[in-house]
Formats: C-alpha cells, structure tokens, sequence
C-alpha cells in the first residue's frame, strides 16, 4: 500500500515535471560533441530519463512504456528495465537497484547513479557518472575480441577467438589449472563477453565465463577432463587467436606395446630440400640451395649407414623435382622413424646469418611465417598444385594434434641437432623454433627441419661452398640423431 501511494506520489510530481533539469554528457573520444540527459532530482535520488539517455548513446530501443516496459540494446548487450521495479536484467542476469524507477506515463526514469553503476560493471565499461564534473561519461569501447568457435579434433579442442586486430606473443597468457580450468588471458584485449559466452561448446570444453578488468579481458574454460599441452598463438588470415588444448593419449597394453616396438629406431628418412626445377633460394655468388641440401643430405646418410644399423631412405638422391606431398609419402611408406629435412636459408639483409632448427606448428614469429610461406611457395611448380587446396592453417593444427605423441620426441630431436650444430658450426645459433612446413605435414614420426645457414649472407655463402663446412653440417646433424636414437632406445629398453 505505502509503495503504491509512492509511485502515485512520484507520478503525480514528473507529470509536472518538478525540479526536472539536465545533466551534461561527456564524450573523451569526441571531446566536440554536446548532449544532455533530462534528470528529475527527488532530493536523496536523482532519476534520468530512459529516453535520453537511449539516444545519446545511440543504443537500439524497444519501448512499451504503456505497459512500463523498455528494452535497451547496446554493444552486443540485451538491457530489460520496468516501470516502478528496483530490477535491471542484462543479458537474463539480473540486478537490483536500491531504488524504484519511476514512470510520467510516456518515459521512464532509472536512478542515475545506481543503474549506471550496474551497466559499468556488467554490460558497459566505457559509461560512468563523473562526480567531479557533474557528467555522464560515456566512452564507446570497441571490441576487439569479437567471438568464439570450438571445434572437437581427434585428439583434443582446437578454440578460435575472432579478434578485429592483432596481439603480440607477450599479449597471450594461458596456463591450466588442477581443478579443470584453463585460464587464457589477453592483454590489451576487450572482449564482447555475450558473443563468447553464446559459443557452442565442444570437445573438451563445458563452460565458459569471461571476466573483463580495464583493458584486460580473461577467458576460463570448464574443462571436462584434464589436458595434456596447449599451445596459444594470434593467427594473422584471419585475424584469430588460436588456442589448441591437447587431450591424453589412451592406450591399450597390446597398443602399448606395439607402440614402444615401433620406436626402435631402425629407418631414418633424409630429405634434401628442392631439387630440379626448383633450386630454392640462389646465393649472390651462384650457389643454388638444391646443390646444398643434396650434399649435406648425402653425407649424413652415408654417416648413419657406417654407425648404425639403422636403413636409411632419401627423399631424393639426385637433382630432380620431388613433390612436397610426395616426400612425406614416401617417409610413411618406408615405415620411417626420423624425417630430417635439409634446407638453406634466405633474408633480405644480407647481414643476416646463422643456423636453425624448426618443429611443425604454426609459426609465433614474422620471421617463421615469411620463412614457411617462401618454402611452401613451390607448390606452383607441382602439376598437381589443387591437391594443396585445403592446406590453411587448420592443417598446421591438426597435423601437430595427429602428430602429438611425437611433439615431445620432435622437440627433443630438434634441441640436441641443433646443440650439436652449435658445437660444430662456427655461426649465430638462431635456435630452435616452430613453423608450417607443407613438407613436414603427413609425416607419422618425430622430425626436425634443418636450415643450415643463409645463402643471402655472402660469407656463409662461402662457407657452405667448402666440402668441409659441409662434413661439418652432416656430422653435427648425425651426432644429433644418434644422440637421440640413443637416448630413446635405450629407454625402451629399460622398459622393456
């Protein structure tokens, strides 16, 4: 009785719109622009009128104010507010305001302070009131997180956040935690949480909150199991955020043990990069990469075939063209256990210079993207080129998701390679990194993807001219391999 004998009251007093007045609007992005909200001041409680402050937001509105019903919506956000009701719901969650909006019969009017309080902590980071300049601030926020996508692969989840520009490697934060949680946080991010929260969850993925402080957005994944690995890169075409969370690998005793006796090392596959008509990158002073990578593959081969017995299979043992599908069939067929992939290196400074080791994912560094592009580029030399249609970053994902029993072991090849590299080889160490190698693609075994030095550099140009630079490539890549071959066999061993 005494709430309805308010809101009488209340009516009877906007009807006549007493001590109505006008509260400033304050723009920081466009500090030109002048607008007003109509405010009606109770004396404890001052109201703004829904109305005004739809517009100058330039929010979309649905309006029944017969029925005392408003719906408000704006930067992704559904906002649901009544006539002479305390309650605000956003997005179907609701909140409460300390105090009754009010109603004149053709607006209604929302405790200022309170309800912008609400949308700036749930739906609106970018409106707040200023007390100290009597004025609504309002700063339209963009998104730069926009969505999310789940996809469940053959052994884990693959989640793509679509974002409008790009984030650096140090944006990127993502670690899992005991409780089935995985945390990914980008900085610099602001995300639009309803779009994400509305993804379709997959694979391992059961739940998704989103939690928006300042310029810093954090996304938690519910997880329905525990993962092995992830990984966390920004992809450039399209602009999306990549987050691959690895699930265990389950097996059998009887796959257990077929497993461990596939893993002695008895076939190593070597692969000479280029080849025929296609020469690779070509040195200031002639010398071709085809002839290169040929030499050095030869060289290591004859090495393994005198200190082990461990069959060796080349990609190609002469100067012909040898398609980039073709080389992992061939590594597969041959029931290999090692593919080594021999290549030299090109930059536009000519200063640069130095040896390294990669892995196949998808490339973290620009250097890793441009140096994978230019490698896979020869398929316009193929006559078959269509087959590699369907070759987009999906395929860097989900081969290294197919290939994730031997990340690890591909890891711990590419490590000691290049540390014996580092021993033998008077050049820069560049390290080892990861990129998407079309050739490494397919390939069922532990691999490593030598680049050998920079036919750019006219130094190690002619360096890699010298026969006994060359020994010195193939013996440090042997030691490698055997150093590897070793460790894992004998661990087999000891299991066995």
């Amino acid at each position: 009785m005494i709430r309805s004998k308010l809101i009488f009251t209340f009516s009877v007093l906007l009807a006549g719109v007493l001590n109505a007045s006008y509260l400033s609007v304050h723009y920081p992005n466009d500090p030109d622009r002048q607008e007003s909200i109509k405010t009606f001041d109770t004396g404890n409680t001052t109201y703004i009128s829904t109305t005004d402050f739809v517009r100058v937001l330039n929010a979309g509105i649905f309006s029944n104010v017969a029925r005392g019903k408003v719906v408000i919506y704006f930067g992704g956000h559904r906002i649901k507010v009544s006539a002479h009701s305390s309650f605000v719901v956003i997005d179907n969650q609701v909140y409460q305001m300390p105090t009754y909006s009010l109603s004149d019969g053709s607006d209604i009017y929302l405790p200022m302070r309170a309800f912008i309080g609400i949308l700036h902590r749930h739906a609106a980071p970018g409106i707040s009131y200023d007390s100290g300049i009597n004025s609504v601030v309002v700063e339209l926020i963009t998104h730069n997180i926009t969505g999310l996508d789940i996809e469940e692969k053959a052994n884990g989840t693959v989640i793509r956040i679509a974002t409008t520009e790009q984030f650096d490697e140090g944006s990127l934060t993502g670690w899992s935690a005991r409780n089935r949680w995985f945390y990914l946080t980008v900085s610099g991010g602001i995300a639009d949480s309803v779009a994400l929260r509305k993804a379709t969850l997959a694979g391992v993925v059961r739940g998704i909150t989103v939690d928006q402080t300042g310029r810093s957005v954090q996304v938690a994944f519910q997880l329905r199991n525990e993962i092995e690995d992830f990984e966390v890169y920004q992809n450039h075409n399209p602009n999306e955020i990549v987050l691959t969370l690895r699930s265990p690998l389950s097996y059998s005793a009887d796959k257990i043990k077929k497993l461990r006796d596939a893993w002695y090392i008895d076939t190593i596959i070597i692969d000479a990069g280029h080849g025929g008509k296609d020469p690779g990158t070509t040195g200031k002073y002639g010398l071709r990469e085809k002839f290169v990578t040929l030499d050095i593959a030869k060289r290591l081969g004859r090495l393994v075939e005198r200190n082990t017995n461990a069959k060796v299979v080349y990609t190609r043992d002469e100067d012909v063209f040898v398609p980039l599908w073709e080389r992992t069939k061939i590594a597969n067929e041959s029931n290999g256990k090692l593919f080594i992939s021999i290549h030299a290196n090109a930059n536009k400074n000519r200063r640069v210079k130095g040896f390294e080791t990669f892995i196949l994912r998808p490339g973290k560094t620009a250097d890793a993207v441009e140096l994978a592009e230019r490698e896979n580029s020869v398929i316009k030399l193929e006559e078959e080129a269509s087959r590699y249609d369907h070759l987009t970053e999906d395929s860097f994902i989900i081969a290294s998701l197919m290939q994730n029993a031997f990340m690890k072991e591909s890891e711990d090849l590419a490590a000691m390679v290049q540390s014996e590299l580092r021993k033998n080889i008077p050049s820069p160490d560049r390290g080892v990194k990861q990129a998407g190698f079309y050739v490494l693609i397919g390939a069922s075994m532990p691999h490593a993807y030598l680049e050998v030095g920079f036919l750019s550099n006219p130094l190690e140009e002619k360096q890699l001219r010298k026969p006994g630079y060359r020994q010195s490539i193939a013996q440090a890549a042997f030691n490698g391999i055997r150093r590897f071959k070793d460790k894992y066999e004998r661990v087999l061993a000891d299991e066995g």
